[in-house]
């Protein structure tokens, strides 16, 4: 079994006066009177938001773990999850004034798991920490938050030092901002020297350059379709598909999957490899939809 988690808060070297902080070194929020953020359901659909919001399939399972104080991304038995406190949700969103705040912590670890950091060793490191700041921030725009929202959080709980693990307050709002302004269209903003920012993604945030786990899937020739993917070959997970930007997942079980255009029992099924770009295109010769890897 491999475990292993990046969180969303900072290791710190200072305790703050009439505050504790978790085992990770964030200020946690003082219990709130409030009860909204109700059950891991209600967390899927947040979640389900902002996976709709960068046309992304979602490759983590969430799982709700009271008393922990944190939320985390993590790789369990070779499965990837996001763990998460629901009372700590709820006292950050009072804490912090909004209920954005607890979807910015929920797409900070959505990041991780995006930029395919809990694959290695390594476990936190400042620079991915921004990416998962960056796309936090991305995120935020996509659903509506304002910039002062996307930053609620951190504003709170993020500790004004830097660390060997973690960067500064300053820095990860920096991150969140630039990644809120992309998402904006407004490009023109300097990126902090030290650390160095994040990679900027395209206006449909790709994958991590140097992980060929990813497939982009293209559709040609017609404005959406649905179609069906799966990582066994059993069960297969609707997906829209429209030609206005690729659709970028992986396949969890095996370097490969399955694709198939309807779910029924006898309906072809493609194999699609990791690492390999496939466009969807409609061939004259069968008078069908087929899919063609791209070179």
């Amino acid at each position: 079994m491999k475990t292993m988690f990046l969180g969303f808060s900072l290791f710190v070297f200072y305790f703050v006066q009439a505050q504790r902080v978790n085992q990770c070194g964030i200020i946690i929020p003082p219990k709130s009177a409030q009860s909204d953020f109700s059950s891991v359901y209600e967390a899927k659909e947040y979640v389900n938001s902002m996976l709709d919001s960068i046309n992304w399939k979602q490759n983590f399972t969430l799982r709700e773990q009271n008393g922990i104080n944190n939320a985390y991304a993590t790789i369990i038995s070779n499965k990837r999850y996001i763990v998460y406190d629901n009372n700590f949700l709820e006292n950050l969103d009072d804490y912090a004034g909004t209920r954005w705040a607890s979807v910015s912590v929920l797409a900070h670890e959505m990041g991780h798991h995006y930029r395919n950091h809990v694959v290695d060793s390594r476990g936190s490191t400042p620079p991915k920490e921004l990416e998962a700041d960056y796309f936090s921030g991305y995120v935020m725009e996509k659903l509506g938050a304002t910039l002062e929202e996307a930053k609620a959080a951190m504003n709170r709980i993020a500790s004004p030092q830097a660390s060997s693990t973690h960067p500064a307050k300053a820095d990860r709002l920096n991150s969140i901002e630039r990644g809120w302004n992309y998402a904006k269209g407004l490009t023109g903003t300097t990126p902090p020297v030290n650390p160095p920012p994040a990679p900027q993604p395209q206006q449909n945030p790709p994958p991590a350059t140097n992980d060929a786990s990813w497939i982009y899937l293209s559709l040609y020739g017609n404005s959406e379709m649905t179609v069906y993917l799966s990582d066994d070959g059993k069960k297969f997970t609707e997906v829209p598909l429209n030609t206005t930007q690729p659709f970028v997942f992986k396949f969890e079980i095996y370097n490969y999957g399955w694709m198939k255009f309807n779910n029924s029992s006898g309906a072809k099924t493609y194999r699609l490899l990791h690492g390999k770009d496939y466009a969807i295109v409609w061939s004259r010769r069968s008078n069908s939809w087929t899919v063609v890897e791209v070179p």
